[in-house]
């Protein structure tokens, strides 16, 4: 069984930053490509960044320059910072793993529960 769990989450004034992070534990044998997500009231979820098992990284074009995603292999955990905080990025935000549980099964992607963040003065 896998689980991701997400910490971080909260609420800040514009302009402010907040780190958020995801544990992935369980039964992992190789962990690929992690990411995080949002979805806010009323609209669909989005991706906001990737980041590969090599750390090559994806950012939507939204938070560009203001995000950045990073990943602890040794840990298994995926970070996003994020700074300049605008009130569109209010949002739960969600971690996703990209994993096999061991040598012969299929990659599959898990879900965490996620986490709230809200920008607002």
């Amino acid at each position: 069984q896998v689980q991701l769990v997400e910490s971080g989450g909260g609420l800040v004034q514009p302009g402010g930053s907040l780190r958020l992070s995801c544990a992935a534990s369980g039964n992992i044998y190789s962990l690929y490509t992690m990411g995080w997500y949002r979805q806010a009231p009323g609209k669909q979820r989005e991706l906001v960044a990737l980041i590969s098992g090599g750390g090559s990284t994806n950012y939507v074009d939204s938070v560009k320059g203001r995000f950045t995603i990073s990943r602890d292999n040794a840990k298994n955990t995926v970070n996003l910072q994020m700074n300049s905080l605008k009130p569109e990025d209010t949002a739960v935000y969600y971690c996703n793993a990209n994993l096999r549980t061991d040598a012969t099964a299929k990659a599959y992607t898990y879900w965490g529960q996620g986490t709230q963040v809200t920008v607002s003065s």
